[in-house]
């Protein structure tokens, strides 16, 4: 037992101090998982607390985010910028320790978590980044990237459906500098874990093909560092389990009683139980100098070696070094009249426009990477340099299977590992998988991209299960988000750039099945498309003003004839991208929507969120119930979703 560690103890009596302070916090993994967080800050990993970005260093992801106090005593006896005044601010407004750990909030922390399972497939997305850049960079004698992901989680994370995809990839691709200890004493919030969960754990680990290690007793510490040594040499990805005591020293320890309550007077019993006798938020310095030798002056002079090795390898090999540090810093070097000039301006679907423009930015910049959940024969994309695999790591199309929501994740932890830009894509309707995932980029402000072909109904013969109605209204409901929805080959060049260069946020395209003629547009399409919405077609006073999207622009022109014929005079705005348009001044999006105009949306998907831009007497067209299975034609046919029918509607609304 460790009951006299006064170093190891200080990371205990500290979390839980700050979730009584707050009286709101989880104090049993703080108490229980203690032992784990302490071996890996002070034995095993590579981090620099005064440089936290320092590429190079170990990654460390707690999955279980709950535990946050713990995380945070360890960011603060490690010596990063976090301070005992900020502890004692543990989930109040504006702190620094929010109630879940926050990326780039708080520094050190590598993820924001929270929702389980989300920072374990976030972790194997970092050790996947780890591997190919190791792979693609490295030089004999001039390892720049060699680091370890370790992931913390605890027994709810793997009851979640993603920590299952996310397990069956990483063991597929031997990804085996990933190291996943789970914090594991039976407890969950409602009731010891057998009431929901039967199978072992590890078996399960083993059959997806993981090395597996069990500690029996988590105050073990000994065991701890040289089960992570043992782990660290293996050619596969570990899985750790650490049988630990949820609340460790409390009266409840044990019990679901300590799991997500402050301790409140048993903070006493737990501080007579592991003789802690210094005032509340008050540590020795003999604890501050432990740390700092053992965490601080590690990883400094751990740094420093590498700096020297990196300017070694920046005069041997230049080109890839500058290569490697514009992928960090996001400089994607991109001639835009080339990338305008791929236009050939012909008929054909956008999901065939977004695979000419995705090629050809593949082949421009290295650091793109990734795939589609098994759909890239559909969807049209397809990394650059083949599969990656575990005999071919610089490949860079990721095969993620039938794997959705951990195609996501998995994408969010390349993303903050830095080097890459990661890119996904399926179909449309299936963005419903994944949605947890984008919320969690737009949350972390981090960029990966998006790309979900079969946009609309007019996927005809699959039916009303492939036939999105919902999800563009559901994705654009997300804060700092961007979804394009082009409308011809012009808009998909230009939304790609725009997503390149939307480097605090996930972007999102959404393209067709069916072909769209390629329209007219003027020479200032990047720009128009960077603001969101535009008039693609203009009249002088008009009256009535058409706004739609994607392939529905297409017909609001036609519309814009047979109302025209009946003497009346039509704007036409493109809404590529709704989010990026009420992003703009109020006087811009008036002079797009001209309020004293007769106002309508056209959309094959759901009218919810439209009617903002039309008034009272405005109408918004689109599908507020399921699709149909049949011919996308027929379908439209059926639905009377064509010129005629809702031009006759406006006039009728009008007159």
């Amino acid at each position: 037992m460790n009951k006299n560690n006064k170093n190891l103890n200080a990371l205990r009596i500290l979390g839980v101090e700050a979730v009584n302070k707050a009286n709101s916090g989880h104090p049993g993994i703080i108490l229980g998982a203690a032992p784990i967080v302490y071996s890996l800050f002070t034995k095993i990993m590579n981090i620099n607390p005064k440089n936290p970005t320092w590429f190079n260093r170990d990654r460390f992801v707690l999955s279980a985010g709950h535990g946050s106090g713990l995380l945070y005593s360890a960011l603060h006896l490690s010596g990063f910028d976090l301070s005992i005044e900020d502890l004692k601010q543990f989930r109040q407004l504006n702190s620094k320790t929010p109630g879940h750990p926050e990326f780039q909030h708080t520094p050190g922390v590598e993820a924001t978590t929270g929702p389980l399972g989300q920072g374990f497939a976030m972790g194997v997305g970092m050790a996947l980044a780890e591997s190919h850049l190791a792979a693609k960079y490295n030089q004999k004698d001039l390892e720049i990237i060699n680091h370890f992901t370790y992931v913390l989680c605890g027994d709810g994370d793997l009851q979640e459906g993603v920590c299952q995809e996310a397990i069956s990839f990483a063991g597929r691709y031997k990804l085996n500098k990933l190291i996943v200890i789970h914090d594991s004493n039976d407890i969950q919030l409602d009731a010891p874990v057998n009431v929901a969960q039967s199978e072992n754990i590890a078996d399960r680990f083993k059959a997806a093909g993981w090395n597996t290690l069990r500690i029996d007793n988590g105050e073990d510490l000994e065991n701890i560092v040289k089960s992570i040594e043992k782990a660290q040499k293996n050619d596969k990805p570990t899985y750790i389990e650490v049988k630990t005591i949820i609340g460790i020293g409390a009266t409840n320890q044990g019990t679901v009683k300590v799991h997500g309550a402050a301790l409140g007077e048993d903070i006493k019993v737990v501080k007579d139980y592991f003789n802690w006798n210094e005032s509340d938020f008050s540590i020795p310095s003999d604890v501050y100098n432990f740390y700092k030798e053992n965490v601080l002056n590690r990883g400094v002079e751990s740094n420093k070696k590498w700096n020297d090795l990196f300017e070694k390898y920046q005069l041997t090999f230049p080109q890839l070094a500058t290569q490697l540090l514009n992928s960090i810093n996001k400089e994607w070097d991109i001639d835009i009249d080339q990338l305008m000039n791929l236009n050939e301006k012909q008929e054909q679907a956008t999901r065939v426009s977004s695979s000419n423009t995705f090629n050809w930015l593949s082949k421009n910049i290295s650091s793109i990477i990734g795939g589609s959940a098994d759909l890239s024969e559909s969807t049209k994309i397809k990394g650059a340099d083949g599969n990656y695999d575990f005999n071919n790591k610089t490949g860079r199309n990721i095969m993620y299977g039938v794997r959705e929501f951990a195609m996501s994740a998995i994408n969010n932890g390349i993303a903050l590992h830095t080097g890459l830009l990661p890119i996904a894509s399926g179909f449309f309707v299936f963005a419903d998988y994944l949605k947890p995932a984008l919320r969690m980029s737009a949350i972390m402000k981090i960029q990966t991209l998006s790309v979900f072909t079969h946009d609309s109904i007019a996927v005809g013969e699959d039916g009303p299960t492939h036939q999105p109605i919902e999800q563009l209204a559901m994705l654009r409901s997300i804060p700092n988000i961007s979804v394009y929805r082009p409308c011809d080959m012009a808009e998909t060049l230009a939304s790609y750039y725009c997503a390149l260069n939307n480097k605090t946020k996930p972007s999102v395209i959404v393209a067709t099945r069916q072909n769209l003629k390629e329209l007219d547009h003027s020479k200032d399409i990047l720009n128009e498309v960077k603001k969101g919405a535009y008039l693609i077609s203009k009249s002088q006073n008009a009256d009535i003003t058409l706004i739609a999207s994607g392939s529905e622009v297409q017909l609001a022109l036609e519309i814009k004839e047979i109302l025209e014929n009946k003497n009346h005079k039509v704007n036409v705005v493109s809404m590529v991208n709704m989010n990026e348009f009420l992003l703009q001044s109020k006087e811009y999006q008036n002079q797009i929507i001209d309020k004293n105009t007769k106002r309508f949306s056209i959309e094959l998907s759901s009218t919810f969120g439209w009617h903002q831009f039309l008034g009272d007497s405005g109408v918004a067209f689109g599908v507020d119930t399921f699709g149909y299975s049949a011919p996308f034609n027929d379908v439209l046919k059926h639905i009377k979703f064509d010129a005629q029918n809702i031009s006759q509607e406006i006039l009728n609304s009008i007159d």
